[in-house]
């Protein structure tokens, strides 16, 4: 029986020339990326083992299967769930239908996830990334290989994206001089993960705010707990602090409320002894005793816009070009745990 010839493919030609798949896969579309001896190269092999595109690939990637990706760190998050939400609406709206996975912070979870929807023959994608993603080469990938993409949240910072996120520098200045115009002057700030750009500009606001009220910023007042677990695991580290402070400003909301219990656990008042609030405004923020101050972060609108955003890169066929940014100014809800 006579073998199948080989037809020649782009790993091959990968191989063959000692780089990746998607170094030749972007030198034979003239990527700008790709330096003019490397598309030399791929080109000049490609030609001469008389390379062609698998033809059937080609009209499944191009065709529409009117379904768009989420990836996002976690369902059970209120914020998240809200996008979900927004995107959902929108989507119904538009005609179009969704697939959610979750990352659980894992940054290879996340790259599995991406994969299983290219393999699924999806339209574009909506990605909030993982606290372990420091590398973007698999998200620029999806931009390279002409997927539509727009980041929500927590983005790329030194990847030029399409973008719907929250105003968390300016939500955390709100929060932080809240604390200050009820008297707090010693702020603790609990913070996520630096790699995540939402935990920068978050400290960056609560510094900021901290010198306009013409108060010292203590480094040692800074430390990252940014879940109920990680607060619990500190337990010992916050009680010492508050005799020495006055205030806690919270990443999000979860992390104020566990801030809140332990500080009760311990015998101290809120908010007579430490004022605290959060970022977010999720459900349980006005269930917990005593209820918490926290700023909205919009996420069903955010999603909404995150959503309409995609489809207008889908619909119009220009995807990943003149990089639109969009956001949400978080508003301030204060409530029982900053009431003096």
């Amino acid at each position: 029986m006579m073998n199948k010839p080989h037809q020649i493919t782009i790993k091959d030609i990968a191989k063959t020339l000692g780089i990746s798949v998607s170094t030749v896969s972007r030198a034979l579309k003239d990527h700008p990326d790709i330096s003019e001896e490397t598309k030399r190269q791929v080109q000049q092999l490609a030609s001469s083992v008389n390379y062609r595109p698998n033809a059937l690939a080609l009209g499944l990637r191009k065709s529409k299967t009117n379904t768009i990706g989420i990836v996002i760190p976690e369902i059970v998050h209120h914020f998240f769930s809200s996008v979900i939400s927004g995107i959902d609406d929108v989507a119904y709206a538009t005609g179009y239908n969704t697939m959610i996975c979750q990352t659980n912070e894992n940054v290879e979870q996340e790259k599995s996830n991406i994969q299983a929807m290219i393999d699924s023959r999806i339209d574009g994608f909506l990605i909030s990334i993982s606290k372990d993603t420091t590398d973007f080469s698999h998200l620029k990938r999806l931009q390279d290989d002409g997927y539509p993409v727009v980041f929500f949240d927590r983005v790329c910072e030194d990847m030029p994206s399409h973008r719907v996120i929250t105003d968390d520098f300016e939500g955390a200045r709100i929060a932080t001089r809240h604390l200050v115009s009820v008297g707090c002057r010693r702020i603790v700030h609990l913070t996520s993960a630096p790699s995540l750009v939402i935990s920068r500009q978050r400290r960056s606001g609560y510094l900021m705010a901290l010198r306009e009220s013409g108060i010292e910023v203590d480094e040692s007042l800074i430390f990252q707990a940014d879940s109920r677990e990680s607060v619990y695991a500190q337990v010992e580290k916050l009680v010492s602090m508050v005799p020495h402070i006055d205030g806690i400003f919270a990443i999000n909301d979860m992390t104020a409320i566990a801030a809140i219990q332990v500080l009760q656990q311990n015998g101290f008042r809120v908010p007579e002894d430490v004022a605290v609030i959060g970022f977010g405004d999720g459900p349980m923020s006005e269930i917990v005793s005593p209820t918490l101050s926290t700023v909205e972060q919009k996420g069903y609108e955010i999603g909404a816009e995150a959503m309409r955003m995609l489809t207008r890169q889908i619909e119009g066929g220009v995807m990943n070009s003149d990089f639109e940014t969009r956001m949400f100014t978080p508003v301030l809800h204060p409530r029982e745990s900053t009431r003096r």
